[in-house]
Order: C-alpha cells, then sequence, then structure tokens
C-alpha cells in the first residue's frame, strides 16, 4: 500500500495533527519537532495565503484563537507575521502558558518543507483559492519534498494541483471522499481514481465513514487510508485492527506506543 511514496510502509504511521496540538502551539516548528520527538513518524498541517501571497502554516482564517494578533490572517504580510506570538494561547498541563515570549511563530511552508521535506507530510490546503494551489506547487517543485501529500476538503484546488503538477500525490476532496464511500456500501470498483489517500474521520456526525469495508475497498483501489483526529487508545486499536494506513493525531505520543505495541 503506497504512503505517498512508491515504498510501503513496514507498518501504520503515525502523524502529528496540526504537529501534535496537544503537546506544543499547534501548526509551529515548536509542535512539529516535540511531535516527532514523541514518536510521530510525519506530520499534517494545515495552509494558507498572506497577503502577499506567502503560503503560511496555520489553520484558522483568523488569527485570534492561537496568536496575540487579531482579525483576518490574509490581512498581513508575511513580514508583519513574523513578529506575531503563536504559542501565546496555548495552555500547558499546569494551566499556564509555558510558550507565551519564546518566540513561536507562524512558519512559512517554505521553511517546512526545507527542514521537513524528507518526512511524510499532509499539507492541507484550507481555503479553494486556486492562487493557494498555484504557490504551494511551486514550492513543491523547488523543495522536491520526497514523501510530501497534498489535501484539500474543496474539489477546486486539488483539481487545479493535479491539473499543473500530476506528479504530486494528493488526497481525496470531501466528494471523492463521499463518493469512495458510496461505492464500498455497493461493492463497486474505485479503479481510477486521482487521489492516492483518502484522509477521513472515523465518523461525520451519524454517518460512519471509516469501517473494515472502507478500507479493504480503498486498498483494492491502490488507496491508504489515514484517519483523523484519533487520540484514545482503544480507539487506535481498534483502527489499527481494520488495517488503516495511518493515525493522525495530537497525542503522538499515544498513538506511537498503541502502534509499538500491536506492530511490535
Amino acid at each position: 500500500m503506497s504512503v505517498h511514496s512508491s515504498a510501503p510502509p513496514a507498518r501504520p504511521l503515525v502523524f502529528g495533527h496540526r504537529g501534535g496540538a496537544r503537546l506544543a502551539p499547534e501548526n509551529t516548528l515548536a509542535a512539529f519537532d516535540r511531535g516527532l520527538e514523541a514518536g510521530a513518524d510525519g506530520l499534517e498541517f494545515d495552509v494558507r495565503l498572506t497577503r502577499d501571497l506567502q503560503p503560511v502554516v496555520c489553520h484558522d482564517a483568523t488569527l485570534d484563537r492561537t496568536t496575540d494578533a487579531t482579525g483576518q490572517l490574509r490581512a498581513y504580510d508575511a513580514s508583519e507575521l513574523a513578529g506575531v506570538d503563536a504559542g501565546f494561547h496555548f495552555r500547558g498541563p499546569e494551566g499556564d502558558w509555558p510558550y507565551r515570549g519564546r518566540g513561536v511563530r507562524l512558519p512559512l511552508l517554505a521553511d517546512v518543507l526545507a527542514r521537513y521535506g524528507h518526512l511524510p507530510l499532509i499539507v492541507e490546503l484550507k481555503d479553494p483559492d486556486l492562487e493557494l494551489a498555484r504557490a504551494v506547487v511551486r514550492l513543491f517543485a523547488e523543495a522536491s519534498p520526497s514523501r510530501a501529500c497534498i489535501g484539500s476538503f474543496h474539489g477546486s484546488v486539488l483539481r487545479e494541483v493535479r491539473r499543473i503538477a500530476p506528479e504530486v500525490p494528493t488526497g481525496a476532496s470531501g466528494w471523492e471522499v463521499r463518493m469512495a464511500l458510496y461505492r464500498s456500501w455497493l461493492r463497486w470498483p474505485s479503479d481510477g481514481v486521482p487521489y492516492r489517500a483518502l484522509q477521513v474521520p472515523e465518523r461525520r456526525e451519524a454517518h460512519r465513514i471509516v469501517s473494515p469495508r472502507f478500507i479493504r475497498a480503498a486498498h483494492r483501489a491502490g488507496v491508504a487510508v489515514q484517519v483523523w483526529v484519533v487520540d484514545e487508545p482503544d480507539r487506535i486499536w481498534r483502527l489499527l485492527g481494520w488495517g488503516v494506513d495511518a493515525i493522525i493525531t495530537d497525542r503522538p505520543d499515544v498513538a506511537s506506543a498503541v502502534v509499538k505495541e500491536v506492530c511490535g
């Protein structure tokens, strides 16, 4: 089973969700380093465009929840974001704010690819913005990450990535996930799909997405199943038993320990 590269993984992989959002300030180098230290094999993170069209790593469209700044991210140039404290709101286990004032910033995608481009990466494009797709593809061409996949809920940006860079692995859009689920129910083949991975939650509201049947159908099509966001050991155990290819988690320390226990 291919997980972003031509070589199959020896065991299911652990991706730090936003690096490891319960271990350090999400979508920052601090979280990426901490998640990898805790046992993650790779990183999952979100990308948006700044006002001067630089891809920057951030989940929200606004800065209020995770930084000491306010307002729309798109209203800032990359140089202005360089002074924003991205560790400001992260609360530690003792109820303190251990990362405030420690120079934690919103990283540019270019810097993340330069630092972690040899690792498995899931790069999620948050906006249905074709310019975002083009800017990310340009950086991929420059950095040549070896095991990276571009994901998005938005079909328009994924189609643009596939059009201009068909060699870059992509995940399934929201609509493509829905079609994969329907096909698994009906036992219809899914040969020739344009994506290499289904990055999905186990459930969506009242509907179950991930099941042994769904995983078998994906594997018959040569597609990896990567499940988010899974932090609980019992859920990780169950999903690994069903045959998922990756766990995307806020607690890579917990997930990696379960994977080691299950897979030796």
